[in-house]
């Protein structure tokens, strides 16, 4: 049976009482940081030297050390940094300064998960991991309100980590919004899979064959753009408020009724296949090694194939199109035609 929990769940004292260092400081690290820091925890900022972090850090009043001191220092470690680069922070400025009794943390598990980072059995492993972006945990938090949130425990050599991942949960908001147990295995694994099979990989390459269809057919990429891109988003809000049952609801009923004999011919048995392939990948730890491998010899398939995707026609199609709208998406780091992180 599923637990959730909420604040009357979880002691916040338990992490006002500890030294918390984020190591990292991009989407999550300052969602995490500035709640933390709210909810009245001691926190600093941990960076490697000469990270471009360093000065939003500090210009946001934080204290900034590097990752081994900020580790010496913490009572409780959460590692933020991109997953291909946490196994080296670990190894070289955290491991050697990890001592009996402190927590490392994370907000995904794919390093503990498939066995990149192995910390030792006299210190608690925890996750807790908010289901959004950062900025969205940030300005829920700032409301009043909050982001639901999953937290599991790999190893409680203090007794106390459970206790300690909803704390920190409610302290960043979570609990608020109600916090959900899981494993690190369960969260990596269907988390791996959720952006693979349906909402990165599945969902955009769904868009461009929609695209590619109608265009090979003679219709106008403007308007094959509106019919497969631009009204996805009314369609995934629907979904997002009230699930498929609300989406079907809203829709005319020609539209439903396409929903239900035309669906079931493009998401056939032959795509649940795929789709188990694609689980089976991310259970046997396939896909970690082809990921990090990649990225160890310098990314070159992550690379290429970013570019490639890029040159899609439905990019330059939709970029021409976007510059007529009224809005702009003001709340973005994302620059038009660049893949700029």
């Amino acid at each position: 049976m599923t637990e959730i929990f909420y604040d009357a769940d979880a002691d916040l004292s338990i992490i006002q009482s500890k030294k918390v260092a984020i190591v990292g400081y991009g989407s999550q690290g300052h969602a995490h940081a500035q709640n933390l820091r709210d909810s009245g925890v001691e926190v600093i900022i941990a960076l490697k030297d000469g990270s471009k972090s360093t000065q939003k850090a500090t210009d946001e009043g934080f204290e900034v050390k590097n990752v081994a001191d900020a580790t010496a220092w913490a009572d409780l470690i959460m590692i933020l940094a991109p997953d291909q680069h946490q196994r080296g922070i670990y190894a070289e400025s955290i491991a050697p300064n990890l001592t009996a009794g402190k927590t490392l943390a994370f907000a995904h598990g794919f390093n503990v998960r498939f066995g990149y980072i192995d910390a030792p059995k006299d210190v608690d492993v925890i996750l807790v991991a908010p289901k959004a972006p950062g900025h969205t945990v940030r300005r829920e938090f700032v409301a009043g309100r909050g982001i639901p949130d999953i937290i599991a425990v790999e190893n409680d050599a203090t007794g106390t980590a459970w206790a300690t991942a909803l704390s920190y949960a409610r302290a960043i908001g979570g609990t608020r919004a109600g916090v959900i147990k899981t494993t690190f295995t369960e969260e990596t694994e269907t988390d791996l899979f959720g952006e693979q099979a349906v909402l990165c990989g599945g969902m955009s390459h769904l868009v461009q064959a929609g695209f590619e269809t109608l265009t090979e057919a003679g219709y106008q990429p403007q308007i094959a753009y509106f019919e497969v891109l631009h009204e996805l988003k009314l369609i995934v809000d629907l979904m997002w408020e009230g699930g498929i049952a609300k989406q079907r609801w809203s829709i005319s009923d020609t539209a439903e009724f396409g929903d239900y004999v035309s669906g079931p011919r493009i998401v056939d048995e032959r795509v649940k296949e795929n789709m188990k392939a694609v689980l089976a990948d991310i259970q046997s730890g396939a896909f970690a090694k082809r990921f990090i491998d990649d990225q160890d010899a310098g990314a070159p398939e992550f690379l290429e194939l970013r570019a490639k995707e890029q040159e899609h026609p439905i990019e330059k199609t939709g970029k021409e199109l976007r510059a007529l709208f009224a809005w702009k998406q003001a709340d973005s780091d994302y620059v038009e035609g660049s893949a700029a992180r």
